[in-house]
């Protein structure tokens, strides 16, 4: 199993520098927005004792183990995200339900496919085929508070997408719930690949009976990046922090919906490059270049991507999907981090790591400037806020079964990052079409 962008271990004075610009980060979020929405917490930080997975910090050291403490809660949206998110400026927010506020529940019914009836799964997420012996990660649905989560409609959604055209844009995570999209509608009808390239990253699938195209646009960074494989997990990137990845800005006028989102890759070793020049790097060791760091880059990333559809012509939907958690307990993923919990965690039993929520914090402070240019000049951008919802299922990932029938005595690699199928990640395509529907009603009452 590959990372999909988990660093190598760094040095502690690197800590320091990482933990003071994450709290002077939080601390200009408290200053410049006037009025902060908290999900699930009383506070931008917790503190707190509970058990935690070690996790290895992007910028250096590990923050669980040098800082046992520190464990922070989710990121906050404001209002104008609210308004984004739940409707129009002038809609009324109490008439509206938060969907990323909830709680897992029992759900006896199970999923709506399962790995025999849907063959589409890749087989490292096939946790069931693959050997794993549990099935109760299967019997929870998401259950926001104050309202219900339908479930995913296959042939309401085909009914209503007639003649559109679908892309994500993103890494392999974003494979993985395309993948559970796919799964989802071919309880209705199976979609057939029409186009792949020589490597498989990207892909299209069309539903001939709708005249409905999905397509799975690999661009791990959004911007354009030179990308090495040297084996073994490691990588040569060099990454052009002030120009897009052309594979999807040359297709952005085809597709009617967009669903795009950065990710793990910018955890890895990379070389910066600006106006054709190297301008630093993040973790280079060794390479006398300036320490900028993931989050410079990542930041760099979602302003271009943002201003690219602000300024675009075309205007299709936009949905950018949230940061999403990995759950490595013990370790990560090339030193024996494992992940073997069965039921997902109970609110404020797990608040996840700094390094995460960093990240999520630059998406959401990104999202709401182009939130707010979008509502002047008629972009419709919305957020899918899946980190919290997700944080709270460790039980979702395959784990060791990535493989098929894996021997567990000899410690094989966990995936702790990708999602089984079925499996928690089918909820985030629940809440997907939930979005689509409102944007629809809110375009046809106006």
């Amino acid at each position: 199993m590959e990372s999909d962008g988990k660093p190598s271990p760094s040095s502690q004075k690197r800590v320091g520098r990482f933990l003071l610009k994450f709290f002077g980060c939080a601390f200009l979020l408290a200053f410049s927005y006037r009025r902060l929405l908290f999900s699930g917490a009383t506070g931008f930080f917790v503190f707190s004792s509970s058990p935690a997975s070690e996790i290895q910090a992007a910028k250096g050291g590990n923050l669980r183990r040098d800082y046992p403490s520190m464990e922070k809660t989710d990121a906050p949206y404001t209002r104008l995200a609210e308004m984004v998110l739940h409707g129009r400026k002038g809609d009324s927010l109490k008439e509206q339900c938060d969907l990323f506020s909830g709680e897992w529940i029992p759900n006896s019914s199970g999923p709506p496919y399962t790995n025999s009836s849907c063959s589409v799964i890749y087989s490292a997420q096939d946790c069931l085929t693959n050997g794993r012996p549990d099935t109760g990660y299967l019997y929870w649905k998401w259950k926001p508070y104050g309202c219900d989560l339908s479930p995913f409609d296959a042939e309401k959604f085909l009914k209503i997408m007639r003649n559109k055209s679908w892309a994500f844009i993103g890494d392999s995570i974003f494979r993985n719930q395309v993948d559970s999209l796919l799964c989802l509608l071919s309880q209705v009808e199976e979609a057939v690949m029409i186009y792949h390239d020589e490597t498989f990253e990207s892909m299209t699938w069309y539903f001939s009976s709708h005249n409905l195209t999905l397509a799975f646009i690999w661009a791990p960074f959004l911007l354009n990046a030179e990308i090495k494989d040297l084996g073994h997990s490691q990588y040569d990137i060099q990454l052009h922090i002030d120009a897009l990845d052309n594979t999807w800005t040359s297709q952005y006028n085809k597709y009617d919906y967009i669903v795009m989102s950065g990710g793990q890759w910018f955890l890895k070793t990379a070389i910066f490059w600006e106006n054709s020049t190297i301008i630093g790097c993040h973790y280079c060791p060794g390479k006398n270049l300036r320490e900028l760091g993931m989050d410079y880059a990542y930041q760099k990333a979602l302003e271009l991507a943002f201003r690219f559809t602000t300024t675009s012509d075309h205007k299709p939907l936009v949905v950018f999907r949230t940061w999403t958690p990995d759950h490595f307990e013990y370790g990560e993923w090339y030193n024996g981090g494992i992940c073997n919990r069965t039921e997902p965690y109970k609110e404020g039993e797990f608040r996840g790591n700094p390094v995460d929520q960093v990240m999520r914090g630059l998406e959401i402070a990104e999202f709401e400037k182009a939130a707010a240019i979008g509502l002047e000049d008629g972009t419709r951008l919305k957020l899918l806020d899946i980190y919290h919802l997700s944080l709270l299922r460790p039980d979702g990932h395959p784990g060791p079964y990535g493989k098929f029938h894996p021997d567990i005595s000899k410690r094989p690699q966990n995936d702790c990052l990708h999602w089984c199928l079925p499996g928690p990640i089918d909820t985030w395509d629940d809440i997907l079409m939930e979005i689509v529907l409102r944007e629809g009603d809110q375009r046809s009452s106006t």
